[in-house]
């Protein structure tokens, strides 16, 4: 049921350098370099901000404050120790509300180019990946992705905090500070060990939860199939199996990320250890004095925190990198379509050849091989065949979602890899077999494809398929609510609701893949309606299954395997009794009302 679809991630996903990564990222950050400006600015004073306190306490310790100077003197150190701190509390507010700006504007930013990137694909990337993990790289993954812009932040002010901090207690005494400075190589090296297993862990989780995220888009979409079949506990089971298992690798994730900040801690606790120690001797040796040894020792925190802190981001970081992997690899996704040039579009009369073209979805597995079909300007064609036959895959080439491999596809004459494909694809009416609905009214769907048209003129073009009385089937006309993928509606009226989307924007070429469900005679005569008005305009591909639109044709073609078996109109078809004449007894016949009369005599006699 396409639950499970493993850890090792999609075909379009690829290897970044960190370097690489932090370039795509500055590109999306380099908008807003004035707010980046002011952060490190801000940045710089809220460091010099935090390395201020315990210099005055030293400074008060050291000029014997403690035992000389009257009470005001301990007034005015708190006083200013009370302001600092205050400055600090602005200075990091400013900080952060800059930040969430500059974040958010980045993140809206990398969406939209990851949702456009995904709508821009051809419809074979979507019929390959599932699209519930796509949807968790545009939103869980972006989410990690903002993190990681904020983490910069405070991983820059903790090193510069560091830094200050380093060469205040560097002219202080150099071989007190050597103790703590000794500790940064050992960080650093810990860090890079550790970076390529979090980095291999983090991005197994994130894929992990786009399995789970595909697997409730999957069951919430499918349903009503669900309900039918009463599996409502087994798609339960199904997703607690999905979760379970993401459950398992995100806490190995978990324990790996957990990792590094107590192995730091325990680092940071030997060097304060060192510093006691060696602080002592220096003070005994009059190295120092009583007030700068306890500048270290309280600096030492202001120091080694910074550092604790940058490496307890790092897991986080790698979190942020791994999202931002995965969102570019979305967006630098290949496209299967070819396109040879972009040239203007001229408005096209329908004219269609396909000469000796060889398509397959799998190498080696052709559809069609070698296959010739010329259509005239304004001709109905309709394709008949048994499934697999390469019906739909003749609709697929034509509008481009798919990609040829051999052999040529004129539209008008022109190699259609010429076309540029927006325009091409904006005169061109598709109705797919199952009539997609978006959530909304009839009248927004009807005008998606034609945003311009104004309610007058949409009914009046629903008052040529029957009168308009087809739209009183619906509890409040145009304004009727459809649901969502047109749940509220029936299969006929939606077909109507598609025929009208396409009937509106006055395509030049019409791609019907037309549904086999039962539909009764009234909704049929109107869907043939609607159809007729659409066909007198455009030049049309059929994939039909009904006898009326076979025969409504003004060609039919018969295909086997990706080769044409016969063509001919309805009753030249008929009269050789060749494949068409089982294919219409098997499927068509049963519609024919000669059919239907010789039943009921049947029924007669039998009665």
């Amino acid at each position: 049921m396409g639950f499970h679809q493993g850890l090792s991630g999609e075909s379009y996903d690829r290897k970044y350098s960190n370097k690489a990564l932090l370039q795509r990222i500055w590109d999306y950050a380099k908008p807003y370099k004035k707010v980046l400006t002011r952060i490190i600015l801000i940045v710089l004073i809220s460091a010099a901000i935090g390395a201020v306190p315990p210099v005055l306490v030293s400074r008060i310790l050291d000029s014997n404050a403690g035992l000389e100077a009257p009470f005001s003197s301990f007034l005015l150190l708190v006083g200013a120790v009370i302001l600092i701190e205050l400055l600090g509390y602005v200075s990091y507010y400013l900080l952060k509300r800059m930040m969430v700006r500059v974040v958010g504007n980045t993140i809206r930013d990398l969406t939209v180019d990851a949702f456009s990137a995904s709508v821009r694909q051809d419809l074979s990337f979507h019929d390959k990946f599932a699209s519930g993990r796509i949807v968790s790289r545009i939103t869980t993954d972006s989410d990690d992705f903002a993190m990681l812009i904020r983490l910069t932040t405070d991983v820059v002010s903790s090193a510069v905090q560091s830094i200050v901090v380093a060469i205040i207690l560097l002219r202080t005494e150099w071989r007190l500070a050597s103790v703590l400075l000794a500790f940064i190589p050992i960080v650093v090296l810990v860090v890079a060990s550790y970076r390529k297993l979090a980095r291999r862990v983090t991005t197994t989780g994130m894929r992990a939860m786009a399995n789970v995220n595909a697997t409730i888009k999957e069951t919430i979409s499918g349903i009503s199939i669900a309900k039918n079949f009463r599996q409502e506990e087994a798609i339960y089971k199904e997703f607690l199996e999905s979760n379970h298992g993401s459950f398992n690798v995100n806490v190995r994730r978990g324990f790996v990320l957990s990792i590094v900040f107590p192995t730091m801690r325990t680092l940071s606790g030997i060097a304060i250890a060192l510093l006691v120690y060696f602080g002592a001797l220096t003070v005994n040796q009059g190295l120092i004095t009583a007030g700068a040894w306890y500048m270290f020792l309280l600096s030492s925190d202001r120091f080694l925190m910074p550092i604790l802190s940058i490496t307890s981001y790092w897991t986080q970081v790698q979190t942020g990198l791994s999202a931002a992997e995965r969102i570019f690899a979305l967006i630098d996704s290949e496209h299967s379509v070819v396109q040879k040039e972009t040239t203007q579009t001229p408005k096209i009369t329908g004219k269609i050849d396909f000469n000796d073209l060889h398509f397959s979805y799998i190498p080696g597995v052709p559809i069609l091989d070698g296959f010739d079909l010329h259509i005239k300007p304004g001709e109905n064609v309709a394709i008949v065949g048994h499934t697999g036959a390469g019906k739909s895959s003749l609709a697929r080439l034509v509008t481009r979602f798919y990609e040829f491999q051999e052999g040529e596809l004129l539209i008008d004459d022109i190699d259609i890899r010429r076309y540029d494909l927006t325009e091409l694809r904006m005169q061109m009416g598709i109705v797919n077999q199952v009539p997609f609905l978006f959530e909304g009214t009839i009248e927004e769907n009807i005008r998606f494809a034609q945003p311009d048209i104004s309610r007058e003129d949409i009914l009046r073009l629903a008052s040529t398929i029957g009168n308009g009385d087809w739209l009183e089937t619906f509890s409040h006309g145009l304004d009727t609510q459809v649901g969502e993928r047109g749940a509220h509606i029936s299969m006929g009226q939606r077909q109507l609701v598609a025929l009208m989307r396409v009937l509106v924007h006055q395509p030049a070429i019409f791609i019907l893949d037309e549904a086999t469900a039962s539909i009764d005679p009234f909704t049929e005569q109107q869907i043939q309606q609607a159809l007729n008005l659409i066909l007198k305009r455009s030049t049309s591909i059929l994939i039909a299954h009904r006898l009326s639109t076979v025969k409504s044709a003004d060609r039919i073609i018969v295909l086997d395997h990706g080769k044409i078996l016969e063509e001919g109109t309805h009753e030249q078809l008929m009269a050789t009794s060749g494949h068409y004449a089982s294919l219409y007894n098997t499927y068509f016949r049963h519609q024919s009302l000669q059919y239907v009369e010789e039943a009921g005599e049947l029924l007669k006699k039998t009665a």
